[in-house]
């Protein structure tokens, strides 16, 4: 349990860092299943169209500090060659 001042604010700052980085990540994930049901019923337009609204969302989460660059990196470059292997 906290006991000196800083460390009860800290702890506070802490619980509302944690709802707002919990809500990003919820919000990103979203996204990123709709481009993975897209990919998996083979419509390559509405995959590309989910892919440009996710794209903007995980570049977000890194500068937010929520993913770490490389981590969304990956996931970009991975769903991206998904999208265009469907043709």
């Amino acid at each position: 349990m906290a006991n000196s001042p800083q460390s009860k604010k800290r702890a506070r700052q802490n619980e509302r860092r944690f709802a707002v980085n919990k809500a990003r990540r919820s919000r990103i994930r979203t996204h990123l299943r709709k481009v993975e049901e897209a990919i998996a019923s083979g419509d390559k337009d509405a995959a590309t169209a989910a892919l440009r609204v996710a794209q903007p969302e995980l570049m977000r989460g890194v500068t937010k500090g929520v993913y770490h660059k490389n981590t969304a990196a990956r996931k970009m470059s991975r769903l991206s060659s998904r999208v265009k292997a469907l043709s």
